[in-house]
């Protein structure tokens, strides 16, 4: 039912160290970048310094003594201060960015690579929408802990160092009533964490949440329209949303009570200084140049302090994101290959199903129980039995979607499980029920059946598909754009469009799963034509409910429930 699916389960927060041993090899490939950025911050820090020193000498020296000719030179050394200063801060944030980009970047293409090799049911029982959350926001939050969160916790932290020895420098005791704000700095950060934690992670579900529904509700939305149902999707819609805003002002809500928090001790602070200090200059203990040099450095202390401080409540909602994503790269394909050995030659198509037994993982009822079966080059199988008795199973196996829990399914004598994954599906082409095109034009959705094709290869096997028929009619031709899921084009042109990209393919072996449903009965004719054109000499499983589709097939197997309950034609 609609707005029943979640987002993934609650994923609780991970160790620290686990983040970083997991997350860091992406970054290390940037360790200079990220290194050079750490280098130009500091100089940054060292300028900063320097300025606010030579500061106090020109309030002493000069504004104090009245003395200009005393500006010159500290006042260039200020400027001089200032200029590398502000080319090393620009430099450093720069770097940083650079190699924040490029982690996400290798992030996101490792992320992406790793769900393209999960198994379709995988996709199933997710939405996508919150895949897509944990592959774009979720990777972000990890940069900023991982990446760039590295760059901005070493140099708060040397920035906080060298402000803290500067104000020590001049006046330990001073320095020692500025630095009693640290400890309640600290207990502030322990008791907002936890609460920050809670409230990011369901942030982030929600926000996942968000995007399923969205995605769920826009691809639908001929059918939301027709049933009269867009304010019951919008509802839907609001609600999670609600919940997001919810989740949202709960972290904005502890983020500003800890920033107002820090206001407050820090005023108190750096009223405490100015007042003891105002008293050692009124007593000729302390210059004002010195007391306002020591202002400066509080002044510049506070900052990387409270950023510290606000870098440890994104940690814990960095760490919240980084359980997401962990979550799928855990997650183990159902396949992999053995060996990356490919036979010398192309697969000839003989296929061999020997006494499969399958079940789908998590699933109590068997979908196929053993079957046997065979098809050589030339013929035509066809698979045929009422809805779930495991037609099309038998395609998802041959596919190695999946692999038999007991037999053996063989390609020219050789067990599948032996040979390269990649080479077992290049020689198997797969019409599907549901005709999957991409939102490109005519042309990139036919070569999308061989990277390596010609553009006067993809023409033949258009012109084979019967393609022309239609394109002729399009304003332009085969650079047209059909839209997401091909929705400018009929059934019957989508159907055809995929025919003519399983004839560019050219593999051994062909699988159609009921090639013809849902269109009309002249145009499943129409279709036929061409699709007998790809047939011929190859390997065909034709899995249908109609067994006129093909006269005469070498073999009709029946299956139902799994088993192979009747077989005419050759393998009687």
């Amino acid at each position: 039912m609609p707005g029943q699916h979640r987002a993934g389960s609650p994923a609780a927060n991970v160790a620290l160290g686990n983040v970083f041993r997991r997350f860091w090899p992406f970054a290390r490939r940037n360790r200079l970048l990220l290194a050079l950025s750490i280098t130009f911050l500091l100089v940054a820090t060292a300028c900063e310094t320097a300025g606010i020193m030579l500061f106090g000498v020109i309030t002493d020296r000069v504004l104090q003594t009245g003395d200009f000719n005393a500006f010159w030179v500290p006042g260039i050394g200020w400027l001089v201060a200032a200029c590398i200063g502000g080319f090393a801060m620009f430099g450093g944030n720069y770097l940083c960015s650079i190699a924040s980009e490029r982690f996400l970047l290798l992030l996101r293409d490792h992320v992406f690579g790793h769900l393209q090799r999960l198994s379709p049911s995988f996709f199933e029982e997710r939405p996508i929408g919150d895949l897509l959350s944990r592959l774009t926001a979720d990777t972000e939050e990890i940069e900023s802990l991982v990446a760039s969160g590295i760059v901005h916790l070493i140099s708060a932290f040397a920035s906080m160092v060298v402000f803290a020895g500067a104000a020590l420098y001049l006046r330990w005791d001073l320095a020692l009533v500025a630095f009693a704000v640290a400890p309640v700095l600290w207990l502030a950060v322990r008791g907002f964490s936890r609460r920050v934690g809670e409230a990011a992670a369901r942030e982030r579900r929600s926000s996942g949440t968000i995007g399923a529904i969205a995605e769920e509700s826009l691809s639908n939305v001929a059918l939301v329209q027709a049933y009269n149902r867009e304010t019951t999707e919008h509802e839907r819609f609001h609600a999670e949303g609600r919940t997001w805003k919810l989740a949202r002002l709960a972290e904005s809500r502890l983020s500003a009570l800890y920033d107002g928090m820090v206001e407050i001790v820090e005023t108190l602070c750096v009223l405490a200084v100015l007042g003891f200090g105002a008293w050692e200059v009124a007593h000729h203990r302390l210059t004002l140049g010195g007391l306002l040099s020591f202002a400066g450095f509080i002044g510049y202390l506070y900052p990387p302090v409270q950023s510290l401080g606000q870098l440890t409540l994104n940690l814990v909602s960095a760490r919240a994101s980084a359980a997401r994503v962990m979550e799928l790269l855990d997650t183990a394909p159902a396949v992999s290959s053995r060996t990356d050995r490919r036979p010398a030659d192309k697969a000839r198509g003989h296929i061999e199903f020997r006494s499969v037994e399958f079940r789908y993982p998590g699933s109590t009822r068997t979908s196929l129980s053993d079957l046997s079966l065979t098809a050589s080059p030339g013929e035509v199988v066809t698979i045929a039995g009422p809805s779930g008795a495991g037609k099309s199973t038998i395609s998802k196996l041959l596919l190695r979607y999946y692999d038999p829990d007991r037999g053996g399914i063989f390609l020219d004598g050789v067990d599948i499980r032996t040979l390269p994954l990649e080479y077992v599906r290049e020689s198997v082409t797969l019409l599907l029920q549901e005709t999957l095109v991409f939102d490109g034009t005519i042309y990139e959705n036919i070569a999308f059946g061989s990277p390596h094709a010609t553009r006067s290869e993809v023409m033949a096997a258009a012109r084979a598909a019967e393609v022309d028929t239609f394109v002729r009619t399009m304003p332009d031709a085969y650079e047209t754009v059909i839209g997401q899921r091909g929705r400018r084009l009929s059934g019957g042109q989508r159907q055809r469009i995929a025919i003519a990209r399983a004839i560019v393919r050219n593999s051994p072996v062909l699988i159609l799963d009921e090639p013809t449903a849902g269109l009309d009965a002249a145009t499943a004719q129409r279709i036929m034509r061409p699709l007998r054109r790809l047939m011929a000499g190859r390997t065909t499983i034709l899995i249908t409910h109609d067994l006129d589709l093909v006269p005469a097939p070498d073999a009709t197997v029946m299956i139902d429930g799994g088993r192979r309950a009747q077989t005419l034609g050759a393998l009687a």
